[in-house]
């Protein structure tokens, strides 16, 4: 079998694969990164999410390789785009003035500026990339990994990658299971971890949920009405198995009455900006709402930040109604795993479709045929992201894992938290539990 000898292998091409393969290669090392979709970047481009995070991640928070993409990023945008001079003004610009970042960005500008950040080293042969390949099986010598075989999705040939290092930066842990490696899976148990408030029986299967996003604009006049989705009657009846069901409709969006409204007039658009102090800090209107702002929440692109302006905003759905509970695509088998992917995307469709068709509008009419979705921006002829967006895959068994009653005030009380010098990473974020694979609430 051919293959690799390297000094580092990493498998999974999403930004931690990335980071890795440009970490190694900048201490010299020999690299191959292996990615199963056709886009390195994972959830910035193959999955199409733009970035979700603090509020204060262009003062601190961010690590120099981090720093250059978002900055390549702005710049590209800045380069080749025809920018109002609004958007030019901002320090720090965010394309598509969404509110879940202060850079909501398309994904091929991300996978663009990745590219060319691992190119020097690619050019020189030092970190080769291997796109559209999976990994299948993984040899070890006691606790170590010495080859994984990927195999190349095109043509079903097969590589043996050898290295004294592996890193799985995979979405889900797929070297996990191959290795042998130990790991859990969704919520463990009071006996397991001590928690007060963790269930007496351990829910493995009970994950958060993943989802399936799309792009779409809206042209006033026009037709874009997509094919019914053959599973369209399963996530519109009243009888579906999730969240309160239907699945579908405006009973997901927290507040009532809230409806979409697509390309607010830029005059009056209440999209984020940057704050006066362009200190990078969200700064929202007086009437903006959250999640429930649906069009302008993961917007990829403001019409108003271009000059002339757009024919349309482009906005990225990942909302509550296309949120998928119905069936994990982790520790299945191969052939449910494939079944629960199409039932994503059939619910993603679906919606896709209940909001060009039958979506109650806010001047008293239904539906919203001017609803294109726009595949040419993910890279895709459907619309659909080219991967599913993950929000929890395997745990690796950690020597020591952090609980509940570490860090919980009701565990504490006044005492000091315990300090540890080994962190590897900061986040400031509420905990975002979406509703399990196996239906309700993640514990």
């Amino acid at each position: 079998m051919t293959g690799y000898a390297v000094d580092v292998a990493i498998i999974g091409g999403g930004l931690g694969g990335v980071a890795g393969a440009l970490a190694a290669a900048r201490a010299g090392a020999r690299v191959v990164l292996t990615e199963e979709t056709s886009w390195i970047g994972g959830q910035l481009t193959s999955q199409a999410v733009p970035p979700d995070e603090h509020p204060w991640i262009e003062q601190f928070g961010s690590t120099a390789s981090y720093r250059a993409l978002r900055d390549g990023i702005r710049d590209y945008y800045r380069r080749w785009y025809p920018l109002s001079q609004r958007a030019r003004d901002q320090r720090f610009l965010n394309p598509g003035s969404g509110s879940v970042s202060a850079i909501c960005h398309e994904p091929r500008v991300a996978l663009a500026v990745l590219d060319r950040m691992l190119a020097p080293y690619a050019a020189s042969g030092q970190v080769t990339v291997l796109t559209r390949h999976v990994p299948v099986a993984a040899e070890t010598d006691g606790d170590r990994i010495t080859a994984v075989t990927v195999r190349d999705l095109a043509s079903g040939g097969e590589l043996e990658l050898r290295a004294p290092y592996f890193l799985d930066a995979t979405e889900t842990g797929e070297l996990l299971p191959l290795a042998g490696v130990e790991y859990v899976t969704g919520t463990e148990s009071h006996a397991q971890t001590g928690e007060p408030h963790a269930p007496e029986v351990a829910k493995p299967g009970s994950m958060q949920s993943f989802t399936v996003c799309f792009a779409m604009d809206h042209l006033e006049g026009e037709d874009h009405t997509i094919d019914r989705p053959e599973q369209y009657e399963f996530w519109t009846s009243p009888d579906a198995p999730v969240r309160p069901a239907p699945q579908i409709g405006w009973h997901a969006v927290a507040e009532p009455g809230r409806v979409l409204v697509p390309n607010p007039d830029p005059a009056t658009d209440a999209a984020i900006v940057v704050s006066a102090s362009q200190q990078g800090r969200f700064s929202p209107p007086p009437d903006y709402k959250p999640i429930e702002d649906l069009w302008r929440f993961r917007r990829l692109l403001a019409r108003a930040n271009f000059e002339p302006e757009l024919p349309s905003d482009v906005t990225l759905v990942n909302w509550p109604a296309n949120d998928h509970t119905y069936g994990s695509i982790v520790d299945v088998p191969p052939a449910e795993r494939e079944a629960n992917l199409h039932a994503a995307r059939q619910h993603s469709l679906s919606l896709l479709y209940w909001l060009q068709t039958e979506a109650p509008r806010a001047d008293g009419g239904t539906g919203f045929p001017g609803l294109r979705p726009r595949g040419d921006v993910l890279g895709t002829d459907d619309g659909l992201a080219m991967a599913p967006y993950i929000r929890e895959g395997r745990r690796i068994r950690a020597q020591y894992t952090i609980v509940e009653q570490d860090i919980a005030r009701s565990s504490l009380g006044d005492s000091p938290r315990a300090p540890y010098t080994d962190s590897v990473g900061v986040g400031s974020y509420k905990i975002d539990l979406h509703p399990s694979t196996e239906g309700g609430e993640r514990m």
